[in-house]
């Protein structure tokens, strides 16, 4: 609670008046110097409510007192009111360039010292006051936002498990989709990473980055629904056939579909995404639905190059491994269905990459 006036001024005489003009509110304090009035202001600044400083004193002046409170942090918490002789503009206009909150001239009127000490104090205490509040509701929103971090972090690591499940399921079912799945993780990530610094258009960041890598591994879930005779078939497929595994496309969307309100959206959304369109193509010949353009989700456009070019480059039970210069051409030429030209671009200079990721998991 501040509470105490410090009364600064060499002149006893001074020092008594004030105290008399302010003792019925305030509990009184005095200094006859400088130095005094500093080794009082040590022990109990957290309870000077303000400082009648008179400015010519021996040992230590007035303005030496300011450029102390000053450079100890006191002035932000504690008013000055300087109560002296001098009739010098300057010194007035000095003397508030240090920071005083008011400047009173000898001889002083007892009710106007009064007043405007009752003013300030109470100025600067419902700036402590509010400061105070401010410093609690901002201690209050730190430990919220720490807290909404960790429920973050919880269903992130929900979402993620989700996903891990799913994936693990088709891993199962398909002999060759587990590394299949960890390879177009690493394909997905090159290539998103290069979209985001060259085409900002798309809103890629980071955090949409790592939604899009890890929803990745869903790609495929679809497959759970393939019959084991054409999933696991050791030779092309005949017309009839195809046309049944491309429902693993719709039918992988419908799996995820049941999962609404378990993950966060985000996670369901990009996932549903790149589980259905990934086989659509640029040109619109693609499938299921036959998007065209940027019809297709941006997270599907990505993912079906990393998905195309791992099947090239991957030995499979109905055929061998294309080398990594075949495979390059092969998609840059569309003779596995049109890409975007941005997109292609983007595969184009992260090619290194790609051969290299492929080349540590092969």
């Amino acid at each position: 609670m501040r509470d105490k006036v410090l009364i600064v001024d060499d002149a006893e005489i001074n020092r008594i008046v004030l105290a008399e003009i302010l003792k019925e509110e305030y509990r009184i304090a005095e200094a006859e110097n400088g130095i005094r009035a500093i080794d009082f202001l040590e022990e109990n600044h957290e309870d000077v409510a303000m400082v009648l400083l008179d400015l010519v004193m021996p040992k230590m002046d007035g303005f030496a007192v300011l450029e102390t409170m000053r450079e100890r942090e006191w002035m932000e918490k504690i008013p000055v009111l300087v109560i002296s002789g001098e009739t010098s503009v300057t010194i007035e206009q000095r003397c508030f360039e240090c920071g005083v909150s008011d400047f009173i001239r000898k001889p002083f009127d007892n009710t106007l010292v009064r007043k405007r000490v009752n003013n300030i104090a109470s100025l600067f205490q419902y700036q402590n006051e509010l400061e105070q509040k401010v410093e609690e509701q901002t201690r209050t929103l730190k430990k919220q936002n720490d807290l909404l971090k960790v429920q973050a972090a919880k269903l992130k690591k929900s979402n993620e498990d989700i996903i891990d499940i799913l994936g693990t399921v088709v891993e199962y079912r398909n002999l060759e989709s587990g590394e299949h799945i960890k390879r177009v993780k690493c394909f997905t990530a090159a290539l998103a990473n290069e979209m985001m610094v060259r085409h900002p258009e798309y809103g890629l960041t980071e955090a949409k980055i790592e939604v899009i890598v890890t929803s990745s591994s869903l790609h495929d879930v679809g497959k759970i629904a393939i019959p084991d005779t054409i999933l696991l078939k050791p030779a092309k497929l005949t017309a009839e056939e195809f046309d049944c595994m491309k429902t693993h496309t719709v039918k992988g969307g419908e799996i995820l579909d049941n999962f609404k309100g378990v993950w966060e959206e985000e996670y369901q959304k990009t996932s549903y995404e790149i589980c259905r369109h990934h086989h659509e193509r640029y040109d619109g010949r693609g499938y299921p639905d036959g998007l065209a353009g940027d019809e297709i989700p941006i997270s599907a456009q990505i993912v079906s190059i990393a998905d195309v070019y791992d099947a090239l480059v991957s030995e499979r039970v109905y055929k061998k491994a294309m080398s990594k210069e075949e495979a390059f051409s092969t998609i840059m030429e569309g003779k596995c269905g049109v890409f975007s030209p941005k997109l292609l671009q983007c595969f184009q200079n992260v090619r290194g990459e790609f051969e290299a990721l492929a080349d540590r998991n092969s």
